[in-house]
C-alpha cells in the first residue's frame, strides 16, 4: 500500500464494503464483500473533527471513542509515530451492529489511516492481521480488505493467510437487516465450549462444498453446504429472522440462507433467473406472517476490496 509523506495536505480516500462472514457452515473461516460501503477521506488538521452522513451519521460522526479514530490512534502510537490530527468525512452505508462487519471495516479504515499518515508500508497481511487480532477472527476483515470471496486465518505471526476467490457465474444477494443490534460478544456467549464429532465433522464437510459450490457456480448445492451445527442453531433464538427464513429454502427464487456474521441480520441467496422484486415481495409477506420485520436490500458481491489501488501514470 503506498504511502505519502505526512506533510502532504491532500486527501487520502478509502472505500470498505460490508461483509457477511461465517456463510453457514465456514464459521470463523470465510466472508463474501458485499456491494455496501463505507466511504471516508481524511486530511491532515490543527485538530480531530468528523463530519458524518448516511447511515447511523449519529454514530459515525460521534468524536468520542470512535473506533476508526480509536485504531488510528493505537497503531501509530505502537509504532511510535506522530500522532497526526484528521478531518474526517464519512460517508456510511454499512448497518453497524447488525452482522455486516461495520466494525472490521472501520477499524481497517483506522488501520489504513495509520499505515498512510504514518508511513508504516505494511503489506495487506500485516493490515488485516492487525485487524484480526482485535476482531479475534480474520474472515471479515479479509474480505473487506480483499474483496469477492476471502478463506483467512491469522497466522501465529500476526499475519493473515487469506485465499481470495471470484465466485463462478452470477450471484444475487439479499440482506435482511434486523431492526434490533446485537453485539458480537452476546452473539457468541450462546455458543458452546464443546461440541461432538459429529458437529464437527458434518460442518467441516458442509464448508469444503460450499467452496465448491462458489468456484464451481453450482447454486444446487448452497441449502446443504450452508447447513452449519456450530453457531446457527444456538443464536437462532437471538436471531428470530434466521429460522423464519430458513423455511423458505429450495423454494422458488432462492437458493439458500445464513446468518449474516453474527446475526441478527440474514443474507439470502437468490435465483439469478428470476425477479428479485418478486422475491422480495415474497419474503417480506412471508416475515409480515410471522409478526417479523426488517429491511431488504438487494446487493452482490463486491469484486474489489478497500485496499487502495497504486495510481496509474502516464
Amino acid at each position: 500500500m503506498s504511502s505519502r509523506k505526512s506533510s502532504d495536505s491532500r486527501r487520502f480516500h478509502l472505500t470498505l464494503p460490508a461483509t457477511s462472514a461465517n456463510l453457514g457452515s465456514a464459521f470463523d473461516a470465510a466472508a463474501l464483500a458485499l456491494s455496501i460501503f463505507l466511504k471516508l477521506s481524511a486530511q491532515a488538521a490543527p485538530e480531530f473533527s468528523v463530519e458524518a452522513r448516511g447511515r447511523d451519521r449519529e454514530i459515525c460522526g460521534r468524536l468520542e471513542n470512535h473506533l476508526i479514530l480509536t485504531t488510528y490512534r493505537e497503531v501509530l502510537e505502537c509504532e511510535r509515530k506522530p500522532l497526526i490530527p484528521l478531518a474526517l468525512c464519512i460517508d456510511n452505508e454499512i448497518p453497524i451492529g447488525r452482522g455486516c462487519g461495520s466494525s472490521a471495516a472501520a477499524r481497517l479504515a483506522g488501520v489504513g489511516l495509520a499505515n498512510h499518515f504514518g508511513g508504516l508500508r505494511w503489506s495487506d497481511d500485516r493490515i488485516v492481521g492487525e485487524v484480526a487480532r482485535r476482531e479475534q477472527h480474520a474472515d471479515n476483515a479479509a474480505a473487506c480488505w480483499m474483496g469477492g470471496l476471502v478463506i483467512a486465518r491469522l497466522a501465529s505471526d500476526g499475519r493473515a493467510q487469506m485465499a481470495c476467490l471470484t465466485p463462478k457465474g452470477n450471484w444475487p444477494l439479499l440482506l435482511v437487516i434486523s431492526e434490533e443490534a446485537l453485539p458480537t460478544e452476546e452473539a457468541r456467549g450462546v455458543l458452546p465450549e464443546q461440541y461432538s464429532r459429529t458437529d464437527v465433522v458434518t460442518n467441516i464437510q458442509n464448508s469444503m462444498l460450499l467452496l465448491a459450490a462458489f468456484t464451481e457456480g453450482r447454486r444446487d448445492w448452497l441449502a446443504s453446504a450452508l447447513a452449519d451445527r456450530i453457531h446457527q442453531p444456538y443464536r437462532s433464538t437471538l436471531c428470530p429472522l434466521l429460522p423464519a427464513l430458513q423455511s423458505l429454502t429450495g423454494t422458488k427464487g432462492i437458493s439458500g440462507v445464513a446468518l449474516s456474521g453474527a446475526g441478527p441480520s440474514v443474507l439470502i441467496f437468490l435465483n439469478p433467473k428470476l425477479s428479485v422484486t418478486n422475491v422480495r415481495k415474497r419474503i417480506r409477506e412471508h416475515l409480515e406472517a410471522h409478526h417479523l420485520s426488517a429491511q431488504l436490500i438487494a446487493t452482490r458481491i463486491a469484486t474489489r476490496g478497500g485496499r487502495p489501488r497504486p495510481r496509474s501514470h502516464g
